[in-house]
């Protein structure tokens, strides 16, 4: 049977003066895909099937919210559990408790925990905390990464042409949106990543101004770039000779390297943490953890942070199913995912290399990104905008698809493996792309 996306064009065709971009998120828009969108109808463990009913394996996973895969049979319980006793009382809850206790025992820094809906949600809690406990202003971030689409962090996310980021000593903010509030970044400060010395030297310009410094575990909004070693440390240890706090942003990490996430991993001792994406298994729930001191002054009349849907019911319940599935076994689904995960990366590189193309595949565990590039590696926001050919990359992901392989066709974002994933679909996934490097 031919492959067909016609009543996706269809589905497509409907949403024009409804939708805009077919979608209530422009990742998911036409801008990456072409001429419109796949509509996806339903999941199920690995695989995803269209309104046509083509059937994929599926390496994107919701943008890794699905640690487990979709329509995880204990996930599915649980959500059917919590809806038909009531989907949320907006009150305090058990299971909101549950959760909490479990994430304590999970995650290094855990004192105190407190729920959200989304990563944003809870970095913007992060930053506002933050602020609120020090008295200083100032929120230093790193070039290319991603903390959420809220006014202050926004800038420096988005791929952008070399020469318009300015010096590595002076970047240029360039903010990710229009509409931002003129001054919502006087008191962002933006560095390049994985140099120690010019972070040092944004600090010694901010002498007692800077509140915070967030980065990511692992710079994930550029495809996949990890933290040169010992970098982290040395930014923590920074932090802490400063007398600034030290977040530590896992929305997209939590749950996916290591059980407590990249401080486990990498060892740290961050002052704040906050997780979103896969700590839902799928419905939104997010968290923002960390040192007792600092969480508890978003204690009534501290630092405000309401939300009707935060540590929503259904929520909770899914979450505290995921992280039951994650962590059984002595964390058997971490080793299964790193493993999946290390044998397909490494026959894609000997697939590359085979076929004569020049391409790069970096991984940390679970999360692994194609960059098709003639350098040795990506170490960095700016080498991933000088390099990285973005355009070779989305028609290489388009001719996967009728060849019943998915995944983001956007360079700048990365593929997941998950409990649910086996070497079959290792198998089927290396075959396909075989074919595509054939056809491109």
């Amino acid at each position: 049977m031919p492959f067909t996306t016609e009543k996706s064009k269809q589905l497509y065709q409907r949403t024009l003066g409804v939708l805009i971009e077919a979608s209530s998120s422009s990742s998911r828009g036409p801008a990456n895909y072409g001429a419109y969108p796949i509509f996806m109808e339903r999941g199920r463990g690995s695989r995803l099937f269209d309104a046509d009913g083509n059937e994929y394996v599926d390496w994107m996973m919701a943008f890794g919210a699905l640690p487990l895969g979709h329509a995880h049979p204990e996930i599915v319980e649980a959500v059917a559990e919590a809806a038909s006793t009531g989907a949320h009382f907006a009150t305090a809850t058990s299971v909101e408790l549950e959760v909490a206790e479990m994430l304590k025992k999970i995650i290094p820094n855990a004192e105190r925990v407190r729920f959200a809906n989304t990563g944003t949600e809870a970095v913007m809690a992060a930053i506002r905390l933050a602020r609120g406990v020090t008295g200083r202003p100032k929120i230093l971030k790193f070039e290319g990464h991603y903390h959420g689409w809220h006014d202050d962090l926004l800038v420096g996310s988005n791929v952008l042409p070399p020469a318009a980021l300015g010096l590595p000593t002076d970047p240029v903010k360039i903010p990710d949106s229009s509409g931002l509030n003129r001054t919502a970044l006087d008191d962002t400060i933006v560095v390049p990543w994985n140099d120690l010395a010019l972070l040092e030297s944004a600090i010694d310009n901010h002498p007692g101004q800077i509140a915070a410094i967030i980065t990511e575990g692992i710079m994930a909004n550029m495809g996949v770039i990890p933290p040169s070693e010992g970098y982290l440390q040395a930014v923590q240890n920074l932090a802490r000779g400063n007398d600034i706090l030290f977040i530590l942003d896992e929305t997209v990490t939590g749950f996916r390297i290591a059980p407590g996430g990249c401080q486990e991993y990498y060892k740290l001792s961050p002052d704040l943490a906050t997780f979103g994406k896969a700590l839902g298994a799928g419905l939104p729930v997010a968290a923002l953890v960390g040192r007792a001191d600092v969480m508890d002054a978003l204690q009534w009349g501290g630092v405000l942070h309401y939300g009707t849907h935060n540590g929503s019911r259904i929520g909770m319940y899914a979450a505290c199913a995921n992280l039951r599935v994650l962590t059984r076994d002595n964390n058997a689904a971490f080793r299964h995912t790193w493993k999946i995960s290390e044998r397909l990366c490494r026959c894609l590189t000997d697939l590359f290399r085979k076929k004569g193309r020049a391409a790069i595949v970096q991984s940390v565990g679970p999360m692994f990104q194609v960059m098709l590039t003639d350098r040795p590696a990506i170490r960095d926001y700016r080498e991933f905008c000088s390099y990285v050919d973005r355009g070779a990359f989305q028609k290489f992901v388009l001719s996967l698809f009728p060849l019943g392989v998915y995944a983001s066709p956007s360079a700048a974002l990365h593929s997941i493996v998950t409990l649910a994933h086996t070497e079959v679909d290792v198998d089927l996934t290396l075959a396909a792309a075989e074919k595509a490097l054939e056809s491109i």
